[in-house]
C-alpha cells in the first residue's frame, strides 16, 4: 500500500505559535491587572500552541510523526525562566502521554531540552535583539542535533531521513527566529508607546510653560511702552492717569492669563458671552499702539459694528497676537490696516501689513506650535490664535507674498439675539 503524506499541518503549527504570541502581548498591553501575572500569562499562552501542535502533527514519513511543540516550549522557557519551563514541561508530557501513550525517549528528550534551555535563559534575557536571534539559532540547532543523537542511542527503530533533517533540524531555526523577531518588535512597541505617553505629558508641560511666558509677554510689552511714555515731562495729569489705567489694566490681564493657564490642570466651563467686535478690537488696538509706535508702524482701522459669541479674554488675546505679528513683520516700519464688515451671517475681519511676507511653507505651517518665521519666535501665539478662532466656529485664511506683505482674513459667525431667543 502506497502512503501519501501531506504536510499541510506545518502552516497550522506555525499559525498556532504566532497567534499565541500576539494574544500574549495584546493581553499584556491592554490588561493592566494581567501584567502582574506575566509568568502565568506566558505559560497559558505558550501551552495552547503546544497542545494544538501535538493534536495536529506533521507527518514526516510512514514511521515518523513530528510537530513544532518544542518552539513554544523553548520560547516560554527563554522568556519566563525555569518556572515557566517546568510548567510547560509538565503540560507537554501530560498531553503527549494522553494522546500517544508513555514513551521513555520523549520523557528524556524534553527533560534535556528543559535543562539546557532553562540554564541558558538567564543569559538570554540580557542579550540585545541581534544576540537573542543569533543565540536562539545556535541553541535550537544544538538541541536538535543533541536530541537526535539521544534518539539514535535509545531507540533501535529511530532513523534519520532527509525529511527528518529538514523538519527537525533545518526548519525550527527559521521558525524560532521569526517568532523571536516578532516578540522583540512587540516588546519594543509596548515600551515605545509607554515612553511616548510619558513624553506627551512632558510636552504638554513644556508647551504650557512656553505658552504662559509668551502670552504674559504681550501685556508686559504694553506696560513697558506706557511706562516709557510716562517719562515724558510734558504729560498732563489726565493723560498720565490714562496711561496708569492702561498699565493697571494690562497687569490685571497678565494675572488673568496666568490664572487661566494654571486652571488648565482643572479645566472649568469656559465663560461665553457676547463680543462686540468693533469695541474689543478697538481696545486691542489701543493696547498695542505703544508697541506700534516703537516700531514706526501706523495702525489704521475701519471697524463695522458686529456681535459674535465667545470668551472675550481669549478673543482679545487672539487678535493681540495677530496684530503683534503684523507689527513685527515690519521691522523698518510700515502701515497695518484692520478692517471688519458683516457679510450675511458672517463677520469678516482682515488684518493687512506691508511687511516681509511669507513663503508657501510658512503659510502652510502657520499655527503649528514651535514653528515661527521670527528668529526668536515660538509659534505659540499663532497656535493660540488659530485654536481660539476654531473654538468660536470661525475660520482663518492667510494670503502673503514675500516683501509685499500679508493679509489675514478671519471669518466669525454673527450672533443674532432675536433668533437665539426663539
Amino acid at each position: 500500500m502506497n502512503f501519501i503524506y501531506i504536510n499541510q499541518n506545518i502552516l497550522d503549527n506555525l499559525f498556532y505559535i504566532l497567534v499565541s504570541i500576539l494574544i500574549y502581548y495584546i493581553l499584556l498591553d491592554h490588561g493592566k491587572r494581567l501584567s502582574q501575572y506575566g509568568k502565568t500569562l506566558i505559560t497559558a499562552c505558550m501551552s495552547i500552541p503546544i497542545i494544538l501542535c501535538m493534536k495536529f502533527p506533521i507527518y514526516i514519513d510512514e514511521y515518523c510523526v513530528h510537530d513544532l511543540r518544542q518552539i513554544p516550549f523553548i520560547i516560554g522557557t527563554l522568556y519566563g525562566g525555569w518556572p515557566v519551563g517546568a510548567a510547560l514541561l509538565v503540560i507537554i508530557l501530560t498531553f503527549r502521554f494522553a494522546f500517544y501513550g508513555f514513551n521513555l525517549l520523549t520523557l528524556t528528550v524534553y527533560i534535556v531540552i528543559f535543562i539546557i534551555t532553562a540554564l541558558f535563559s538567564s543569559k538570554f534575557k540580557n542579550f540585545n535583539r541581534k544576540n537573542k536571534l543569533s543565540s536562539s539559532i545556535l541553541l535550537i540547532l544544538f538541541l536538535g542535533i543533541l536530541t537526535s543523537f539521544i534518539s539514535i542511542v535509545m531507540s533501535d527503530y529511530f532513523r534519520i531521513t532527509e525529511a527528518y533533517v529538514f523538519y527537525f533540524i533545518i526548519l525550527p531555526p527559521f521558525i524560532i527566529v521569526l517568532a523571536l523577531y516578532i516578540i522583540e518588535i512587540l516588546k519594543d512597541a509596548i515600551i515605545i508607546r509607554t515612553q511616548m505617553v510619558r513624553l506627551e505629558k512632558m510636552e504638554v508641560v513644556s508647551q504650557l510653560a512656553a505658552s504662559i511666558s509668551h502670552e504674559v509677554r504681550n501685556p508686559l510689552t504694553v506696560v513697558k511702552g506706557f511706562v516709557q511714555l510716562l517719562k515724558a515731562p510734558d504729560l498732563t495729569q489726565e493723560v498720565r492717569e490714562q496711561y496708569i489705567q492702561h498699565v493697571v489694566r494690562e497687569l490685571n490681564s497678565a494675572e488673568s492669563i496666568i490664572s487661566e493657564y494654571l486652571a488648565f490642570a482643572k479645566p472649568a466651563l469656559e465663560k461665553v458671552e457676547n463680543i462686540l467686535i468693533n469695541r474689543e478690537i478697538g481696545y486691542v488696538i489701543e493696547m498695542i499702539k505703544p508697541l506700534a509706535n516703537m516700531n514706526l508702524v501706523t495702525i489704521s482701522n475701519q471697524l463695522a459694528p458686529g456681535i459674535t459669541r465667545g470668551n472675550i479674554q481669549h478673543f482679545k488675546q487672539c487678535f493681540l497676537n495677530l496684530i503683534k505679528n503684523g507689527i513685527e513683520a515690519m521691522p523698518n516700519g510700515g502701515e497695518l490696516n484692520i478692517v471688519s464688515y458683516v457679510n450675511n451671517l458672517d463677520i469678516i475681519i482682515e488684518i493687512s501689513d506691508n511687511g516681509v511676507g511669507m513663503n508657501k511653507e510658512q503659510i502652510n505651517r502657520f499655527g503649528e506650535p514651535y514653528y515661527s518665521s521670527k528668529e526668536k519666535g515660538t509659534g505659540l501665539g499663532s497656535m493660540v490664535a488659530v485654536k481660539t478662532i476654531q473654538t468660536m466656529n470661525g475660520t482663518l485664511h492667510l494670503t502673503s507674498a514675500l516683501n509685499k506683505g500679508t493679509t489675514i482674513s478671519i471669518t466669525l459667525p454673527v450672533y443674532q439675539e432675536d433668533h437665539s431667543a426663539k
